[in-house]
């Protein structure tokens, strides 16, 4: 009889502790790591990866797959990329507690936020809970390729206490308060791994309306933050403008040393954020000195949009004649877009713009050549100056507008613009670099399962690889303006997993779950973004595939070979932390 159920052998092994790779082999048996070295039994299965990195599966903490996750077993497109374990409900939105009355509502406002289609989410959803727990119980039946953990978002828990009184600036009375700090208890005792809430103007519901967290009260924060204190786990996420006058890293210190819980934040180059990103790291630091735990999440790209004629954005919709046909067909659309009439009076027509409080962000969508990108098919997601459209339209002797118009009209009406609207202020990531070497930064904010038609960074552990660890053009010439390949994964995997309090995962050592990816290094490399219309009622969202995943491993399980799903579901629910169960159960 084998010894082990899976045995991977001769791979070059990067454990996630950050400690130097190795050569060896990793042993699997009853969904957990049994043994990492030279291993002399044999499994059951056997992989070869020699001239591989064998290392522990992807942890993502930042996605919006709260609907998704209710009809979806493959979990694309995170689980295309190596990620074997995801945390949803982010940015104070989400689907419980959920009164029947207010569906839509809650519909509406992760449409807004996110950017998930509005008619996908009321087709897929059964609504088969209402309380927060009924929720966890409703995502537990379903049976996926990963392992899905959630908060209990604010704006959700803001709508089922307040009802028809949840409206931008409302004021909770006492007893609001108290009532919702007794759902967040209850949801976090029932598995919820935090409490998330978003403070910025960037997050609206689809008719407009700033989300609900938007104007709470640092008081209200705070309760239901020692609501959280009294189960003694949990994170406290935000999103936030981090206005000066709201003093968030003042009480988000206070917070976390009142309760001993992390608190963490987005910490971006933001047009709606009043601190720099430096003031932000700066004051977190200040606090933490002080005796708190705030963990700032990072991206490690430009977060913007991906912009197409089919998308959600793209700089030629304030036009009038965007509007003549932003209904039809595509087919239709298509035709009369080829039109040389057609082209050239929308060219020639004025953008009308619709009243906004970021009418100069409408506008740099729009115009703003200076700053959209090319996407070439081997498109570098860090481009210079002179792959700009202003920069390549000026090289080409033409108009910029016409120049965008025309490479969205390549391959069919296919083609991309890249806009990266936060983390670019620069022109480059260099401010990246020193805070991958920060114990209080975790690499995070992938977005997976939204933005459906404007983004797809949910690629983000690929291009981690790709380009930080091995490809970084700017890096040239200064090691450390890469990410070494022990730095990059001990961030992607052990660190966003302790943030959680998932310390059964993110490492490969024995007694922690079988979450593994072998992977070809040399080979890694994000594919083409393209538009799909595969959710529910046909709705559209941006995907991205990878090359160089020669295999991912869930609890012991092969879900992913050579990118191909194998229509195994190991993953399930996580409730709660879960260091003791898991390392109990190995011993």
């Amino acid at each position: 009889m084998p010894a082990y159920d899976l045995v991977i052998r001769n791979g070059t092994i990067v454990d996630g502790t950050g400690v130097p790779r190795f050569s060896g082999d990793v042993a699997v048996k009853d969904g957990l790591i049994a043994a990492v070295g030279v291993i002399h039994g044999s499994g059951a299965e056997e992989i070869d990866a020699s001239g591989r990195i064998v290392a522990p599966g992807w942890v993502d903490i930042h996605t919006h797959y709260d609907g998704q996750a209710t009809w979806d077993a493959e979990m694309a497109p995170s689980s295309w990329h190596g990620v074997t374990t995801v945390v949803m409900g982010n940015c104070g939105v989400g689907f419980a507690p959920a009164a029947p009355e207010r569906h839509q509502w809650l519909i509406s406002l992760m449409e807004g936020v996110e950017d998930i289609p509005g008619t996908a989410l009321a087709e897929g959803m059964k609504w088969d809970w209402e309380t927060f727990p009924e929720y966890l119980d409703a995502l537990e039946k379903k049976p996926r390729s990963i392992d899905v953990g959630t908060h209990v978002p604010h704006g959700a828990v803001r709508a089922y206490v307040l009802g028809d009184r949840e409206k931008p600036g409302a004021i909770p009375t006492d007893d609001d308060v108290a009532q919702m700090s007794a759902i967040v208890e209850e949801g976090i005792r029932a598995g919820a791994l935090g409490f998330s809430t978003s403070r910025t103007i960037l997050h609206k519901s689809i008719d407009g309306e700033l989300v609900p967290g938007t104007t709470a009260t640092a008081e209200e924060l705070i309760a239901i933050g020692r609501a959280m204190g009294k189960v003694g786990y949990g994170v406290f996420e935000m999103a936030s403008d981090l206005r000066r006058e709201w003093n968030e890293f003042e009480w988000m210190g206070a917070l976390s040393r009142e309760t001993g819980l992390p608190v963490t934040f987005a910490a971006l180059q933001s047009i709606a954020k009043e601190l720099p990103l430096e003031e932000q790291i700066a004051t977190m630091r200040k606090e933490n000195a002080a005796g708190a735990n705030i963990v700032a999440q990072i991206a490690l790209r430009g977060n913007g949009i991906v912009m197409a004629w089919r998308g959600t954005v793209h700089p030629f919709r304030f036009k009038p004649a965007w509007a003549e046909i932003e209904a039809l067909p595509w087919e239709q659309q298509l035709a009369r877009l080829r039109d040389p009439a057609f082209k050239a009076r929308m060219l020639a027509e004025d953008n009308v713009y619709p009243e906004s409080d970021i009418i100069d962000f409408l506008r740099v969508v729009a115009t703003g050549w200076f700053i959209q990108f090319e996407m070439d098919p081997d498109f570098d997601y860090e481009p210079t100056p002179s792959e700009t459209i202003l920069s390549r339209a000026a090289a080409a002797g033409i108009d910029p507008a016409e120049y965008a118009y025309d490479l969205l009209m390549k391959d069919e009406g296919t083609g991309f613009i890249y806009f990266p609207i936060l983390n670019y202020a620069d022109g480059n990531l260099d401010f990246l670099e020193e805070l991958q070497a920060s114990d209080d930064t975790v690499n995070s904010l992938s977005d997976g399962g939204a933005h459906c038609g404007t983004i797809c960074d949910a690629a983000s552990p690929t291009f981690m690889l790709q380009h930080w660890v091995r490809d970084r053009k700017r890096a040239e010439g200064r090691p450390d303006g890469k990410i070494t390949l022990e730095n990059a994964i001990k961030r992607q995997c052990r660190d966003t997993a302790r943030l959680y309090g998932l310390d059964d995962r993110g490492v490969l050592a024995p007694g922690y779950l079988a979450d593994i990816n072998v992977i070809d290094l040399d080979s890694v490399k994000l594919g083409k973004p393209w538009l799909a219309f595969d959710l529910p009622a046909g709705g559209k969202r941006l995907l991205q595939k990878a090359e160089g995943y020669v295999c991912t491993i869930k609890g012991g399980v092969v879900t992913f070979r050579n990118g191909r799903w194998t229509g195994e579901t190991p993953g399930g629910l996580i409730r709660g932390p879960q260091r003791a169960a898991m390392l109990e159960a190995a011993e």
